[in-house]
């Protein structure tokens, strides 16, 4: 910060006593800090001498003081004859920094010969904001190796930050072994950690952090619990940050909302909180990811963040348009996003989603091959999205072509089995076996004898063997056996395939492999039998106890056998007569089934209109005439001879008549059940 300039020097050539006065006040409002009415007084020095250069030095350092960057720089440019860039080349400066001209306040110190303390502390700032970390961190450790004043812990913090942020956005940083007697310093080192991927440590030395925090701000008894819980805002949105990295996104979520009920007075801690809660949400919650993104459009927030913060709001903010199907929104921001980094996948990737959306997956496809065409050092990614779509359109050699051309990834394991997968489901069993033929040519001459060259040997081989390319199989496995010639199961392998190919090969291998005696396993022959797999259990034998006889089986151990009931027989059964052989039939399908005929009822008892009566039923039943004989006699009647009685059939045992006699049968009752039987 500029410091307030006095002189004693007298600008008022007449050395009128009210000028002489009027500086005397300047000089203690400066002491004082009342740059406001040392304002007033400069300026009544000015009207009477507007070129005065003191007093416009005076005037443009109270401005400062009082955040009157732009109307101190319009000072300056108004007086530009008079305010040589020696006199107010750090002011001017510090105004465009302040004013988040970066870049001309970058030219402006470098067009300063004298390089001063405070000047060196400004350049650091401004490199710091164009991300020009190496830079940075080269004019921070030549003042903290040069300078002795009371500055040297602020400094460190400096420099501090300034390796977080090169281990965040670079991925490349040194630890220097800084202190971390500050929380600002234990803050900075936690980052550092967390950009290095070390969670657990990180979340170690925010905790630390806050500890630190609460007890530099307890001694002041003028800060609130408000005022603690505003400055550690910072930390609880990294704790958060942590804990979204770590998969607890609960945990993580809470924390986020607790800084933005805050309301911290810092936009860019804002903007980042609402981010991060926007990426938990993804395409669920789009009510609050709408309210959230307000956040990160707040005035100012362009200058507090880096570049990729600001990239990744964007892209955000696209891809939330996209989930709430506002598709022109959605192409304007990714334009906008295109035009400000033209190689950048991401925007080109939510333009393909968006055309997916909407069923357009040869423009999507069309877009992708254009953008890896013209960006190659962009194209892996690229090319892997590619082959998804033409994989969910079911183009599987299309999908293999695309893949293939991705020399940076070609030869991975991940990628050879994703190839060789493909091929198989689409029974290319041609194309699967030249890609590892290429992968194993292309370890042989990169890791010759390596650990993944020999398992792409063998998964070769297996390859061949399993869809009948013994022949092919035998080299690989003679390359395999040749690197262990113990391994009795690709000597086994091997023989196996010879045997097919060229026998006497195979008969002469045969000689390698071990005695039986040595190929001995001890295996509990007994446990496998009875193990939850075994289809086949043998039964154990009795033992034997000395030499006593068996027992003879006595009355008592000899199983009683259970005898078969007979059936029961119907009355007057005759062994003698045949049985109806269509006695099991229901009587409707029986040869000699004639149906009911029609006019003939029961007797109905108790049925008709009231003080009916049974008689004329009784008259009209034949059965009940005399001159109606009957056709079976009746039990314990005495009609009939003996004889007759004798020779009687069953009913069950008389064979139907003939087809052409007709025979009145006596009414029977109806059975229930469809099958006739004993």
């Amino acid at each position: 910060m500029a410091n307030s300039t006095t002189s004693g020097s007298q600008t008022n050539k007449t050395g009128s006593g009210p000028v002489s006065a009027l500086w005397t006040e300047i000089n203690r409002c400066g002491q004082n800090g009342d740059f406001t009415r040392a304002l007033k007084a400069v300026n009544k020095i000015l009207h009477e001498n507007k070129d005065d250069v003191t007093a416009l030095h005076c005037k443009i350092v109270c401005l400062i003081q009082n955040g009157g960057f732009k109307e101190a720089l319009n000072v300056m440019n108004t007086h530009t004859k008079s305010l040589t860039s020696d006199m107010i080349g750090f002011e001017k400066a510090y105004c465009e920094y302040r004013l988040n001209r970066v870049e001309h306040a970058l030219k402006t110190i470098q067009g300063i010969p004298e390089q001063t303390d405070k000047l060196k502390e400004l350049y650091g700032q401004v490199l710091y904001r164009l991300e020009r970390y190496d830079e940075c961190l080269a004019v921070y450790k030549d003042m903290i190796r040069n300078s002795q004043d009371d500055y040297e812990e602020e400094r460190k913090t400096n420099l501090s930050a300034v390796l977080a942020a090169q281990s965040t956005w670079e991925s490349t940083s040194a630890d220097l072994g800084l202190p971390e007697s500050s929380y600002e310093l234990c803050y900075n080192a936690a980052c550092f950690l967390i950009g290095q991927g070390q969670l657990s440590q990180g979340m170690q030395k925010l905790q630390k952090a806050e500890e630190l925090c609460r007890k530099s701000l307890a001694e002041d008894s003028d800060v609130t619990e408000e005022d603690v819980d505003a400055e550690l805002a910072i930390i609880h949105s990294q704790m958060a940050y942590v804990m979204q990295l770590q998969g607890r996104t609960e945990d993580a979520l809470q924390l986020y909302n607790q800084v933005i009920k805050l309301k911290p007075s810092d936009v860019g801690l804002l903007a980042v909180t609402a981010n991060n809660i926007i990426t938990i949400n993804k395409d669920q919650n789009v009510f609050d990811s709408k309210k959230k993104v307000k956040l990160t459009s707040a005035e100012g927030v362009e200058h507090k963040l880096a570049t990729k913060q600001l990239q990744a709001i964007e892209i955000n903010k696209a891809l939330l348009a996209m989930y709430t199907n506002q598709a022109d929104q959605c192409n304007k921001m990714l334009a906008s996003l295109q035009t400000q980094n033209p190689g950048h996948p991401r925007p080109v990737l939510i333009k393909v989603a968006q055309l997916c959306r909407e069923k357009q997956h040869n423009k999507a496809i069309e877009l992708l091959q254009r953008f890896s065409d013209q960006h190659p050092e962009s194209a892996s990614g690229i090319k892997l999205t590619m082959a998804q779509l033409y994989l969910t359109q079911g183009h599987v050699t299309k999908a293999c072509d695309i893949l293939k051309s991705i020399e940076e990834i070609k030869y991975k394991p991940g990628m050879l089995s994703a190839l060789v997968t493909m091929y198989t489901h689409e029974e290319d069993i041609d194309s699967a076996i030249d890609v590892f033929t290429q992968a194993i040519q292309y370890y042989q001459s990169e890791q010759p004898g390596s650990a993944i060259h020999l398992s792409l040997v063998r998964e070769a081989a297996n390859c061949k063997l399993k869809y009948g390319r013994k022949k092919e199989a035998t080299s690989d496995l003679e390359q395999l056996w040749k690197q262990n010639t113990n391994d009795v199961h690709t000597l086994a392998q091997l023989i196996s395939a010879y045997s097919l190919v060229d026998q006497d090969k195979a008969k002469a291998l045969s000689k390698h492999l071990p005695s039986p005696d040595t190929m001995s396993f001890n295996v509990d022959v007994d446990e496998l039998e009875n193990s939850h797999g075994a289809t086949y259990i043998r039964k154990k034998a009795a033992k034997v106890v000395g030499e006593s006889q068996p027992k003879e089986p006595g009355p008592e151990d000899v199983k009683k056998k259970k005898k078969k009931k007979k059936g029961k027989l119907p009355k007057n059964y005759d062994p003698k007569s045949t049985p109806d052989p269509e006695r099991w039939l229901p009587m409707r399908e029986r040869s000699y089934y004639r149906g009911k005929k029609k006019g003939k009822r029961k007797e109905q008892v108790g049925r008709g209109t009231q003080g009916a009566t049974s008689g004329a039923s009784a008259e009209l039943d034949a059965s009940k005439s005399a001159s109606s004989p009957p056709t079976s006699p009746r039990p314990g009647s005495g009609t009939g001879t003996a004889t007759a009685t004798s020779n009687a059939v069953p009913p069950r045992q008389q064979k139907p008549a003939a087809a052409g006699a007709t025979r009145k049968k006596a009414p029977q009752k109806k059975k229930k059940g469809g099958k006739g039987g004993w």
